[in-house]
């Protein structure tokens, strides 16, 4: 299923062989099924850290849930477990690092966080839990290097449940890579599109144990579980991890700022507790900072950006109405970037966001159309993202996205009207693993209105990205059929950006 040769620990009994040491302080529990049955995973990796996650999923959870909305979710009225985690420098466990106990208690659903620090830099470690007589299977993780000439990461987005089948992080789990960006929508909170393969089995959530099944759910998946047991993630959200073209404290489907304020907080605790973030996020979900700034070595710094919680509503008509106040990072987060730019020492400057940051005209001929959920919606707000990228001189920005469901290559002006206009950046936008693309005919018509825009596709997928001192280069890699269960995926356009010179070159 994970087409993996070497990597095949993960569903080997090697890592079962090494003995653990006894869990001390660790209650015994027994459990019918496997409490492990999310996978593992690792992030927020820097010189001499990462963070470790599981989520146990306990048999009386995994009843279904009353069809009272007001009933408790069955996970969160359940004791606290400790849970033994250990990390190696070999997939056998023959050589322990380090190792510990942690309590998953229920008020985060029995989720792991775990900051292993004193760990050497640009090091892979391999990872495990155990709790009771359960134990997980084995991740791998990697520390940031603090010196490297050489970085791959892979970046994704939009991966609906119901729309396709994982086979992209199939194939992304058993490439050559160091680090994973996920750019948003990890989850859906409704059905859309038609031709469905699976099912979400529920309605739309809205309370924090609708979101927790949501995730659970997503996260059974055995190729998105390969894809996080190999690598360390990044991760950011955009919208469907809580509803539709949100936008800070409103929601074109929830008009009640009060109400869905509550829901935006229990999907943010949600989120928290399925992905691999520093636990210290744990401490409110009203509000929680997920934009960043991560350095490997000289050669790569890479800044994750959030688009939605700080973000002004949406303009109701045309994007003429656009005022300076307007925002789409929020003043602290935009004072923050513009700090964080200044102050990169890195040969290559990515700044991951969640969509297309160009201007995208969708409109044949003179008459003018523009997605306003988007940039193109926050005009001022992108000119002073520009501004900062120009007068803090970082060398050689780099922009990636998702969102648009379909792949993206571009030229970033400050002025996207002046054709003959010199880049001052460079953009690549991943397609969607599995969420409905757009037509080709809409991708015509936007290559044709934006001469900026340098190359289009409706494929499903994802993009790579490797850097070196010289040249970064970019690959996008496509699915045969996303309808189908482990469908080939393969490179159909690479791309490379030259040191000192930002502008798309088609390989």
């Amino acid at each position: 299923m994970m087409r993996i040769d070497r990597r095949s620990f993960l569903a080997s009994g090697l890592a079962a062989a090494a003995v653990w040491r006894p869990l001390g302080s660790a209650r015994a529990e027994s459990f019918k099924t496997d409490p492990f049955a999310l996978g593992v995973a690792s992030g927020s990796p820097r010189t001499d850290s990462v963070v470790l996650w599981t989520r146990l999923i306990l048999e009386d959870a995994s009843a279904a849930v009353s069809a009272d909305p007001f009933a408790p979710d069955p996970q969160s009225v359940a004791d606290p477990i400790d849970v033994e985690w250990m990390v190696a420098e070999d997939e056998a466990f023959s050589k322990p690092v380090q190792s510990g106990l942690v309590r998953a208690v229920p008020e985060f659903a029995h989720s792991v966080h775990v900051e292993v620090k004193g760990l050497q830099p640009g090091r892979w470690y391999f990872y495990r839990f155990r709790s009771g007589d359960a134990e997980s299977l084995v991740g791998r993780t990697k520390t940031a290097a603090e010196s490297t000439d050489a970085f791959r990461l892979a970046f994704a987005s939009c991966q609906q449940y119901e729309q396709g089948f994982y086979s992209a992080y199939g194939d992304m789990a058993g490439k050559d890579l160091d680090l994973v960006v996920h750019l948003g929508d990890y989850i859906y909170e409704r059905s859309y599109g038609a031709e469905l393969v699976r099912k979400h089995g529920t309605g739309v959530p809205s309370m924090l144990y609708e979101y927790r099944d949501r995730y659970a759910l997503y996260k059974s998946d055995p190729q998105l579980q390969a894809a996080h047991a190999a690598f360390p993630w990044l991760a950011v959200w955009d919208d469907h991890e809580v509803i539709n073209n949100y936008a800070n404290d409103r929601a074109p489907d929830a008009p009640a700022s009060t109400a869905f304020i509550a829901r935006r907080r229990a999907a943010y605790q949600a989120w928290f507790e399925h992905m691999p973030v520093h636990p210290s996020l744990a401490n409110g979900f009203d509000a929680l900072r997920i934009y960043d700034h991560h350095r490997f070595g000289n050669l790569l710094g890479l800044t994750l950006l959030d688009t939605r919680q700080y973000r002004s509503p949406q303009l109701q008509g045309a994007a003429a109405g656009d005022r300076p106040e307007r925002t789409m990072l929020g003043p602290v987060q935009e004072e923050w970037l513009g700090k964080t730019l200044a102050g990169s020492q890195a040969k290559w400057n990515v700044i991951a966001q969640q969509t297309l940051l160009s201007e995208r005209d969708t409109k044949a001929g003179p008459e003018t159309g523009y997605n306003l959920d988007g940039w193109d919606g926050y005009h001022a707000a992108r000119g002073r993202l520009l501004d900062a990228v120009q007068s803090s001189a970082v060398r050689n920005p780099v922009i990636i996205g998702g969102d648009l469901h379909a792949f993206y290559a571009a030229d970033v002006k400050r002025d996207f009207a002046d054709e003959k206009a010199t880049p001052i950046a460079t953009e690549f936008v991943g397609g969607s693993i599995t969420s409905d693309a757009p037509s080709e005919k809409s991708l015509a018509t936007a290559l044709a209105e934006n001469p900026h825009l340098k190359f289009a596709s409706d494929k499903h997928g994802y993009a790579i990205m490797r850097l070196n001192d010289r040249s970064t280069e970019v690959d996008f890699v496509g699915i045969a059929d996303r309808k189908q269960q482990n469908s080939p995926a393969s490179v159909f356009q690479s791309f490379a950006v030259a040191d000192g010179a930002a502008g798309v070159n088609r390989l």
